[in-house]
């Protein structure tokens, strides 16, 4: 599997396919998370994908097999997480009958061939008949073939609905050897639905909301007075740009988060080389009416305006979250 390839289009698919096809592609890539042990990552991005649709989580697993992957994964790891709670429970011993059947059941190379009918059923007894090497090799319980017989899109949901590897798959077994790429396709999908479906930050209170709720935090913290941050320009000896007093009336600074310093709050703010000094360590400038913000790693970037920096911040946490 080239994971670079598959995320490419993954990607592409969550930003512009129909509301069906990124259901799909949600689905297979949460599955996907999950067999390389990478179940915080998968459970991130069916949360977020069922915060930004709204849509019953039945939407990402809308065969048996899908279903049956789910419930196997559930059990392997003692217990559902939270999203799951839409999916019906089933009956884990039918299920692994059930698969264990399909897994040994013979193909032909006139399987699809032909339209279901009558005409498709006779050539189906009479078509020589082998066994599939890959669904062989899962019945067999040999991860290691499995993985090297399989194409370019392996068949994840069989995988992980096969009972007696699921509990290897949730330790880490990763038979694809996926899992520190893992994080980076959560996030890049995660940013592609937020992107697809931006949520609603037309007010102040609204984006610093929107940032609490990412991290998982608790309430705004209280707003400055206007006698405070006339206060702070007058010790500044700078009148700060209208948006980022709109920000400090809704909440007098923000603690640090996991990408984001702490923005300083009325009694914090100074002044350093002719700039005004927003955050605490001091990554975020202000300067002739821009938001410079200097990262060590990225670079240096220049924002339009306070405001603008703070949603990126909410879009790059919403990737970390």
């Amino acid at each position: 599997m080239d994971a670079g390839e598959y995320l490419e289009t993954a990607v592409r698919d969550v930003l512009t396919a129909p509301e069906a096809r990124l259901d799909d592609r949600i689905g297979y890539a949460a599955l996907l998370l999950a067999v390389t042990g990478a179940l915080e990552e998968a459970d991130r991005l069916v949360t977020q994908w069922q915060s930004r649709t709204e849509r019953p989580v039945t939407a990402l697993a809308p065969d048996p097999v899908r279903a049956r992957a789910w419930a196997m994964l559930f059990e392997a790891r003692g217990g559902r997480p939270e999203w799951a709670s839409g999916l019906s429970p089933l009956d884990l011993d039918a299920e692994e009958r059930a698969h264990t059947a399909s897994l040994r059941k013979p193909v032909s190379d006139l399987d699809g061939v032909l339209p279901p009918g009558p005409i498709a059923q006779v050539v189906q007894h009479v078509a020589p008949s082998r066994p599939d090497r890959v669904r062989t090799a899962l019945a067999d319980g040999d991860l290691e073939s499995w993985a090297s017989l399989t194409g370019p899109h392996p068949d994840v949901a069989t995988l992980a609905a096969t009972r007696a590897l699921a509990p290897a798959l949730v330790a880490g077994a990763d038979p694809l050897g996926l899992r520190d790429w893992a994080p980076a396709c959560a996030g890049a999908l995660v940013a592609a639905l937020h992107e697809r479906y931006p949520a609603d930050l037309g007010s102040w209170p609204d984006l610093v909301g929107h940032i609490l709720r990412l991290r998982g935090t608790g309430a705004l913290p209280p707003p400055a007075s206007e006698a405070s941050i006339r206060s702070a320009e007058l010790r500044l000896g700078v009148e700060l740009p209208e948006d980022h007093r709109d920000f400090l009336r809704t909440c007098d600074g923000l603690p640090a988060d996991v990408v984001f310093p702490r923005l300083l709050g009325t009694a914090d703010l100074r002044a350093e080389n002719g700039v005004v000094v927003l955050a605490d360590p001091a990554v975020l400038l202000l300067s002739a009416g821009h938001v410079v913000e200097v990262d060590p790693v990225l670079g240096t970037s220049v924002h339009s305006s306070f405001r603008a920096a703070l949603v990126k911040h909410a879009t790059l946490l919403a990737q970390a979250s």
